[in-house]
């Protein structure tokens, strides 16, 4: 489901009017990185000054969710290039070579995460409800999202190959990730009647649920030490939770109020760090722990710009991160944190295309 909130950027973009509010700045901050040849390199906007040596690593398509594998040499994503007519799951190097499809290219797949010792990924995938795409949702109720009740998550060789079911209750099962450790996967499920977020270990077994507040519970990672969990959640009372449960039994949800929440996993207390209103999602954690990188629409009125911030967990304090006046989303760190991975719509060749792009971190 992180996918749509994407495609929430990219849809209200495609009709919004992007002026010359924003100055791009023609250098790639040589005196912090040497430029790499072997890459193209991206536009940076005036204000990323932590952002070094951007790179741009696909060309064409919907590519988004881009994530690192334990030592940063790989990366998985999900995609909609060629003749799909749907995301399906993919690896490349870190240098954007060697680009394969690891899902079968069937149903709709989502979310997908490499094993901290690279022998398995895990992925979410409607294709045992069928080998087409699954129908949009009804955007007469405005702008939702498909909970797809045939969603469930797999586990499969670093190839693709060997594909084992790990959830096989009625209803949503995605959104999943595994711990740094690899002893636990994270995932989003609505099993219980809401949508909340559970853990399991890497064969599907012990699951266990871990938020029980009313309200969306979802996109959940680990923080490097596998202690903490950031998230994004909605916590609608009144109304809104009345329109929030008539959505969700009809198998949709309201994507359009969401914040960013940590929790330690031992006291399982959990810690609101925005509040906004907006629509914030795509949380990861900074290596240390201290601050989450974070995707937010907070400083468009409209809300239809999306860009990267961050939030310091001791003091809630924020830093917007990118000045992009379309969308970039979906960031990752490496476990050096020297390297930042990230989904964006700069220099994109058709409105609305949407890449990987990866650059040094400048603190």
């Amino acid at each position: 489901m992180k996918r749509f909130l994407y495609v929430l950027g990219v849809s209200l973009l495609s009709i919004a009017l992007i002026g010359g509010c924003v100055k791009k700045v023609e250098k790639t901050k040589a005196d912090v990185a040497k430029a790499d040849t072997t890459f193209k390199q991206a536009t940076l906007f005036e204000g990323e000054k932590h952002l070094a040596n951007v790179r741009q690593l696909t060309f064409g398509g919907q590519n988004a969710e881009a994530y690192f594998s334990y030592d940063a040499s790989e990366l998985i994503f999900q995609s909609t290039r060629d003749s799909l007519k749907c995301d399906a799951i993919f690896r490349m190097n870190a240098d954007g070579s060697n680009v394969r499809m690891v899902s079968s290219g069937k149903g709709v797949t989502t979310c997908a995460f490499i094993a901290p010792d690279n022998k398995s990924i895990i992925y979410c995938s409607t294709h045992l409800g069928g080998d087409d795409c699954p129908p949009k949702p009804d955007m007469s109720l405005g702008y939702v999202w498909a909970l797809y009740d045939t969603y469930d998550i797999f586990k499969a060789n670093p190839d693709g190959s060997n594909v084992v079911r790990l959830t096989d209750t009625p209803g949503y099962d995605a959104e999943c990730v595994f711990s740094p450790q690899g002893d636990k996967i994270l995932f989003t499920s609505v099993r219980t009647g809401d949508l909340e977020l559970f853990t399991m270990d890497p064969d599907g077994s012990n699951v266990e649920q871990i938020t029980d507040i009313p309200g969306y519970d979802g996109g959940g990672f680990f923080s490097f030490d596998g202690k903490w969990i950031v998230w994004r959640a909605s916590r609608p009372t009144g109304k809104a939770l009345e329109d929030y449960r008539k959505l969700l039994k009809k198998g949709l949800i309201r994507p359009s109020h969401l914040e960013i929440y940590v929790m330690n996993l031992e006291d399982r207390k959990p810690i609101q760090l925005t509040d906004n209103g907006a629509a914030n999602f795509g949380p990861y954690f900074f290596p240390d722990g201290k601050r989450v990188i974070f995707v937010s629409n907070m400083d468009d009125p409209k809300g239809r710009n999306f860009d990267l911030y961050t939030v310091d967990v001791a003091t809630k304090k924020v830093e917007r991160i990118t000045y992009n006046p379309t969308f970039d989303g979906f960031p990752m760190f490496s476990h050096d944190g020297q390297k930042l991975v990230f989904c964006s719509n700069r220099d994109n060749k058709v409105r609305g295309e949407t890449n990987v792009f990866i650059c040094d971190w400048v603190d």
